[in-house]
């Protein structure tokens, strides 16, 4: 007999050995059409790991940030596969999970360009309709020693990933596509929606720093994203005003290391240096302004890589 321990305590039996998914099926069907992982004994693993002992088990979703993770991450290989398939002289170097989402690093004979986009996308969700394993899918095709890029888990069926797009192309000769997922169509319709700030990282180091700073903003009730490209801040902020995004965050090592940020407007005038929480306190005086409501403001709470 197995005994399986859940998350809130509660004990169940088994008289064989079963799969993460399966112990999620004999909970409730609902929750194993969202699993996308589990977690045993503290381990995270994908649904068809076999427990075939005494253990803690926790199922994972796409709707706590560990599952969103890994469907980022089975994004990654998705895309790769894609490319491959499109570009077939492709060299493919890097990939990883990424602020809202994840890229893919290349080269090509021959840059792509913007509108290359769309075409990758496509067969991305051609892809993802076939309902096998991410492991299955990337079978079908040599990505050489990218497959090494990203350890699992991956998600147990390609067609979990159904809301994901492409947002951007950079660089000329060594390139890379950056693209979002989340958990379902409404997150991502949120995400697409206009943004009232956006935070711009300087360097690759603050990439943790700006993304949670970019949480805290949502927890506080506003409309945020991040843009953590590897590209030139001058670009990224010509971009978003161009965008008409009434504020850009811009975070550099000292604003890292000192845990604010910097404040601009869509204008170009700068507010300097000040608390993420002075920051929420402004945006909300003004939404509180065009509205007449006041709003509580969510505790801020920021995660500072070192």
């Amino acid at each position: 007999m197995i005994h399986i321990t859940l998350p809130d305590g509660s004990l169940r039996e088994y008289d064989q050995p079963l799969s993460v998914f399966e112990v999620a099926a004999s909970i409730g069907i609902g929750l194993a059409k969202a699993a996308v992982a589990g977690r045993v004994n503290g381990t995270l693993v994908d649904c068809a790991f076999v427990i075939s002992q005494d253990a803690r088990v926790n199922i994972v979703t796409p709707q706590e940030p560990e599952g969103l993770e890994i469907l980022r991450r089975s994004c990654v290989r998705l895309l790769a596969m894609a490319i491959r398939q499109l570009y077939t002289e492709v060299k493919l170097y890097a990939g990883a999970v990424v602020g809202d989402g994840f890229y893919c690093e290349f080269t090509h004979e021959q840059s792509l360009q913007p509108d290359d986009l769309k075409l990758i996308e496509a067969r991305m969700y051609a892809l993802a309709t076939t309902n096998h394993s991410i492991n299955h899918v990337l079978s079908q095709s040599r990505l050489g020693n990218f497959e090494d890029v990203l350890d699992g888990p991956y998600v147990p069926s390609s067609r979990v990933l159904q809301a994901f797009a492409l947002a951007h192309l950079c660089g000329t000769s060594r390139q890379r596509i950056y693209g979002v997922c989340w958990a379902n169509q409404q997150e991502l319709d949120e995400w697409r929606a206009p943004q009232q700030v956006v935070v711009v990282n300087i360097g690759e180091r603050q990439i943790g720093y700006a993304q949670s700073v970019t949480e805290a903003l949502r927890r506080a009730g506003f409309r945020a994203n991040s843009d953590v490209r590897k590209k030139n801040i001058g670009n990224k902020i010509r971009h978003h005003t161009l965008l008409a995004v009434p504020y850009l965050l811009v975070i550099g090592d000292k604003e890292m290391d000192g845990g604010f940020v910097s404040l601009r407007s869509g204008k170009g005038e700068d507010f300097g240096r000040m608390s993420v929480e002075a920051v929420c306190e402004r945006l909300r005086i003004e939404v509180d302004t065009v509205t007449g409501k006041a709003a509580a403001l969510p505790a801020i709470e920021i995660r500072r890589e070192v």
